[in-house]
């Protein structure tokens, strides 16, 4: 099995797959720490209230690519609210208190998620267009999976473009390096923090709705990516497109070839990169700023 040429393209790509949902996770979520310095545990949370809201959608239009615009869209919408209603006043008070409000509302997302959907595993099917695959290397490889690795490089090709190319872009790279600065030069750096915040809710749920016909909807399956989420933002660094993408490549590679060589040691190996980077590199691999 080793020695098959084919065998080691599939892992590759599978890698490639897995971080390429982790980028669309983290790409939000290290923005809104680089920008807003606020530290949002409930996340991954966001993340499977778009997976459930894809599976209402589904079940009620019975088109997957309904739900795969309109899930961005309502997940946005709560995120929204939740920034108007309690983001926005708990910026000022501290990292502790914004954890310990955030981590709560992991539980009250899960309680939310149990009452509506119940606490069982969810299916969705994948849609009919690519429910088939495609022979690489002699080997048959899902045609769903490689539409998130497109997915994923699109929305890594479209956030560079707006990020680097637009004059949006340089309101939120002004934002992130210095927000009081950026405030005296007339940007309105509230508002840049609210539309910031709702992207990367969206981000969250678009990541839902896709994984949703790969790893089926559960209420826990925003804590179990929410920790590789977290060490792939911590990796990469606050406020950074190109940490968030070499860091959602680090993890998901080491993740994925470290279950085929070694399954015992695979999650342990995520955790001593994380050490390693902090031990050598603090700021992670590519920040915003310092």
């Amino acid at each position: 099995m080793f020695a098959d040429p084919g065998f080691w393209i599939v892992q590759l790509l599978n890698g490639l797959q897995f971080s390429m949902l982790l980028f669309l996770l983290s790409v939000g979520l290290t923005v809104i720490f680089g920008l807003m310095n606020f530290v949002n545990l409930a996340h991954g949370s966001l993340y499977a209230l778009g997976a459930f809201v894809g599976w209402s959608w589904v079940n009620v239009s019975g088109s997957y690519w309904l739900a795969f615009f309109l899930a961005p869209v309502c997940v946005a919408a709560v995120g929204a609210l939740l920034y108007v209603t309690l983001i926005d006043r708990m910026r000022a008070a501290g990292p502790l208190n914004q954890v310990l409000v955030t981590f709560g509302l992991i539980f009250v997302f899960l309680d939310v998620f149990r009452y509506f959907w119940g606490d069982f595993t969810l299916g969705v099917d994948k849609p009919a267009l690519l429910a088939g695959g495609f022979e690489i290397a002699g080997q048959i490889y899902p045609a769903y999976r490689l539409f998130i690795i497109a997915l994923g490089l699109l929305v890594l090709a479209g956030l560079w473009v707006v990020l680097e190319r637009t004059n949006v872009g340089a309101t939120i790279r002004a934002g992130v390096d210095n927000s009081e600065m950026a405030s005296c030069l007339g940007i309105n750096v509230e508002k840049v923090f609210f539309i910031v915040f709702c992207v990367g809710c969206a981000l969250a749920g678009l990541a839902g709705v896709v994984a949703a016909p790969l790893f089926s909807v559960s209420p826990g399956m925003g804590i179990e990516l929410l920790i590789p989420t977290l060490i792939v933002v911590v990796i990469g660094g606050l406020g950074s497109l190109k940490g968030a993408i070499a860091g959602s490549l680090l993890v998901g590679m080491l993740q994925t070839f470290g279950q085929v060589l070694a399954p015992q040691l695979a999650s342990m190996l995520v955790y001593l990169l994380l050490a390693a980077t902090l031990i050598m590199r603090p700021q992670g691999l590519f920040p915003a700023r310092a």
